[in-house]
């Protein structure tokens, strides 16, 4: 028998079919064995020795695959084709000859799709385990196992509130919080664009300013709105003539097809889904045979391919679609081991795979593939200016037109923050025209800061400087997520304050290991080891002798000099010049106070240097200026029944009200659907009076209590709540309303009361039950109503589709206990036979052990 080990046991029931009756194919689920998360794993003064640990829910699986191998005559590791894989491969082999279970026979295969032909063909060409892509690895992981252990222990004591710190995670922080602060400091910049509505021969037009008084006219030119309505005047008061019409030839040739980092681009441009959500749907395409390998530098694709990608367009085009000559393309990898073909589909007559977000892929992956063997695309780009009798101002028409749409037909790459061609159509003319002017228009604009990343521009920044690598960006930024660093919205990254002050720690005392140089040097050196040309512990060497030093360094000062140094470092920032000359730093609330950096055990913030005397604070995030600066406590007014201050304040944990002082003080959260300045009086004094007693329940006789919690306003009643959509609506509802809301949250059982869905899915593919997205305690989860299923880390419920929803609820219940009452129903069976004078009993107690280890099997 010869034993077949891959990753997944979907990939192992397909191969074993392609392989016939003398194979058995076990799944290893991905990775074995790992460094256990605790000091001395790595040991730097015994060249870098490694202390693997197996995964304790790896158990079961490593010991079928001990046995099964046991009684092998070959074991071939056909796990994935890239370092990864190698690695898995690895360790499995390292496994085993511990287990002193490793057959006469080891061999490593490779394929690139698994369809019949790759499998059979990979079979056929067995080769040994590649050692060089095993040391990168292992240099790999070592590295990122050193930087976290080394500096994380010294974000913890040093910078309160930090979570974490990584070689490619902080520099990818670095990034976003880089844009946050170019985004601060931005100033906008006025400006006014002039343009004339136009028609000629029936057909509209626009042409704008380009030459005015004889100077030309440039985007920011006309900064002033006196300006542009003299520029419109003029404008208005000329006639103006075609002076010249100029037309050029424009060829657009096609993008080749997918690797990891531009599907990941591409995927979430077209269709939405986060880097995370990509990785694991074309995971899953990967092992359906769909589509090639989709870990992948490489931009070529096989002879074979290229072969019938043509053969598809000359049947869905006609021969004009069809280059020439076949396109070849050539991939930037460095290692030939790394550069694999492009992500293409395994079939090209296939032009739909899965449903939903699968198909929507698929979709993405086939077009993207068979545009890059189309022809180019022919297009005509006119410019027609137009002058005035004086010659002295000019206006400018610029149109676009496809010829021929080549691949254009099938596909367009998408873009990021970048505006569109113009690709309007313009009439056609000749010089010594004159069309008709319609309408003249002068608009103000003003200059926009950069852009904040989103997944597709980041990954794309992120490759541009050689930082980090395309099979590693997707956990990358999951983990600048789960640690909170940094906030999604609008597909857009925010840098959150606890990743801003990880950021500036890091580029105050670690400014050599964030930089954007240096981390994709360090990148080149591992490469070199994987293509066998660096040694992976003089590398490890090198880096650690100026790391280890530098960490005990910045680990021996007080937290309190660290607070200073990035006060200071941070001056600009936090405390940039005010308009009106004074001291950025002097104290909005008392009269000689100094604002600075202070740190606490909820992280960084602003406080005076009076404190206690003056309790003034600001979020670390906040910045000051004139413009930026919070004012300070500001009094809404008196409380009409205790003739008290109702204050306005900001805290570490945001905007809040305040009545009174010390212990006695009242004070309240401002929620966030009552922005700042819509905080009158009234609202203070409403916000204060909670909670609100609505009135008695007319059944139970019991109160029902409105207030605002930690999920927001709600209902109370006996222990039970029900959900309200508004903090006005805490003060208008009334008591038949709030019956109603309370009867409809109880309905919808106990673990949901009080919380509407976020989504509601769909019906079960299988039992037609409706499936429902909910915000529990815990976090984020799925139900049908019988079964709770918490969505896990790595899937996005922003991206989540019916099916996954399915298969996490299938999975959830097929995991829970059996029923008390089927255990019950098992006893009499078994003591059946020995069911005599009465003594039923006795047998079914001493079959009960029994009975529990079949429950457990």
């Amino acid at each position: 028998m010869q034993l077949v080990i891959v990753e997944s046991p979907a990939k192992a029931k397909t191969i074993e079919k392609y392989l016939g009756g003398d194979f058995h194919v076990l799944a290893s689920y991905g990775h074995i064995r790992d460094l256990p998360a605790k000091d001395g794993s790595v040991d730097p003064d015994d060249g870098f020795a490694m202390q693997w640990e197996n995964y304790g829910d790896k158990g079961k699986q490593l010991k079928a695959i001990a046995d099964a191998s046991k009684k092998a005559t070959r074991l071939i590791l056909a796990t994935d084709p890239d370092r990864e894989g190698e690695a898995i491969s690895w360790h499995v082999q390292e496994v085993l000859r511990a287990k002193k279970a490793l057959p006469p026979v080891v061999e490593r295969v490779t394929f690139n799709a698994i369809t019949k032909a790759a499998v059979l063909d990979a079979m056929a060409k067995p080769r040994a385990l590649d050692e060089d892509l095993i040391d990168a690895y292992r240099a790999r992981r070592a590295l990122d196992y050193l930087v976290g252990f080394t500096l994380s222990p010294v974000l913890w004591r040093k910078l309160p509130g930090a979570k974490s710190a990584g070689r490619v995670q902080s520099v990818a922080l670095r990034l976003v919080v880089e844009r946050e602060r170019e985004i601060e400091s931005f100033t906008p910049q006025e400006y006014w664009s002039v343009a004339a509505e136009m028609e000629h021969g029936g057909q509209a037009f626009t042409a704008r300013l380009v030459r005015w008084k004889g100077d030309k006219i440039d985007r920011l030119t006309i900064g002033r709105e006196g300006d542009a309505m003299a520029a419109k005047a003029d404008v208005e008061a000329g006639r103006f003539t075609v002076d010249k019409v100029e037309t050029k030839p424009l060829t657009r040739n096609p993008p080749p097809p997918f690797t990891t980092s531009t599907l990941q681009q591409e995927a979430a441009r077209k269709l939405g889904f986060s880097a995370s959500h990509t990785m694991r749907i074309a995971q899953q395409l990967y092992e359906d045979g769909a589509i090639t390998y989709m870990r992948t530098d490489g931009v070529q694709m096989d002879g074979s391919a290229i072969s019938a990608a043509r053969l598809a367009i000359a049947q869905r085009y006609d021969g004009g679609y069809v280059p020439d000559k076949p396109r070849i393309y050539q991939t930037k990898a460095k290692n030939a081991q790394e550069a694999h073909e492009a992500i293409r589909p395994t079939e090209f007559n296939r032009d739909k795979a899965g449903s939903g977000d699968h198909a929507r892929l698929y979709d993405l992956v086939f077009k993207r593939a068979l545009a890059s063997q189309m022809a180019s695309a022919r297009l005509e780009r006119t410019t027609i200016d137009l002058v005035d009798g004086s010659g002295s101002h000019a206006l400018r028409a610029t149109g676009q037109v496809v010829i021929f749409p080549g691949f254009l037909a099938l596909y367009e790459e998408g873009r990021d923050d970048s505006d569109d061609d113009d690709s309007k159509l313009l009439p056609r003319m000749s010089e010594g025209d004159t069309p008709a002017k319609k309408k003249v228009t002068a608009d103000q604009h003003f200059t926009q800061p950069p852009p904040r990343y989103s997944e597709a521009s980041l990954v794309k920044r992120l490759e541009e400087l050689g930082i980090g690598r395309p099979s590693t960006y997707a956990s990358t930024l999951q983990v600048l997520k789960d640690r909170d660093y940094v906030r999604i919205e609008k597909n857009r990254f925010f840098a959150e304050e606890s990743g801003r002050l990880v950021t500036a720690f890091l580029e105050r005392f670690f400014e050599r290991y964030v930089s954007y140089d240096f981390t994709a040097g360090l990148e080149d050196e591992l490469d070199e080891i994987s293509g066998g040309r660096a040694q992976w512990q003089a590398v490890l060497e090198a880096f650690w002798k100026d790391f280890k030093p530098k960490t005990a360094e910045v680990m021996e000062q007080k937290p309190s000099d660290i607070t200073a140094a990035l006060d200071k470092f941070l001056e600009p920032m936090l405390f940039p010049p005010r308009t009106d000359g004074s001291s950025p730093r002097a104290c909005p609330l008392c009269a000689d106070g100094q604002l600075s950096l202070r740190g606490g055990r909820f992280g960084a913030f602003i406080a005076c240097s009076n404190y206690p005397e003056c309790k003034y604070t600001r979020k670390f995030g906040q910045p000051g200026g004139a413009e930026g600066e919070d004012s300070g406590p500001e009094v809404l007014g008196q409380h009409p029944e205790t003739g008290q201050d109702i204050v306005r304040k900001t805290g570490r944990f945001g905007p809040y009200i305040e009545m009174g002082e010390g212990k006695e003080a009242k004070r309240g959260s401002i929620p966030k659907d009552l922005p700042d300045g819509e905080l009158t009086l009234d609202w203070g004094v409403k916000l204060l009076s909670l909670p609100r007693e609505i009135g008695l329940h007319p059944e139970t006789g019991k109160p029902i209590v409105a207030n605002i919690g930690r999920f927001g306003p709600y209902l109370l009643h006996d222990g039970k709540y029900g959900r309200l959509s508004s903090t006005s609506e805490i003060f208008e509802v009334g008591m038949n309303s709030a019956v109603v809301k309370l009867a409809e949250a109880a309905n919808r059982g106990p673990r949901s009361a009080g919380r509407e869905p976020l989504k509601i899915l769909g019906a079960h593919p299988r039992s037609d039950v409706e499936i429902k997205l909910m915000e529990g305690r815990y976090g984020v989860y799925v139900t049908d109503g019988a079964t709770n299923a918490t969505l896990p880390k790595t899937l996005d419920k922003d991206q989540l589709t019916l099916e996954e929803a399915a298969q996490l609820i299938d999975a959830r219940a097929a995991a829970a206990p059996a029923k008390k009452g089927a255990k019950k129903k098992a006893a009499p069976k078994k003591a059946a036979g020995a069911k005599k004078d009465g003594a039923a009993k006795k047998p079914a107690a001493k079959k009960a052990p029994a009975k529990k280890k079949v429950a457990a099997d």
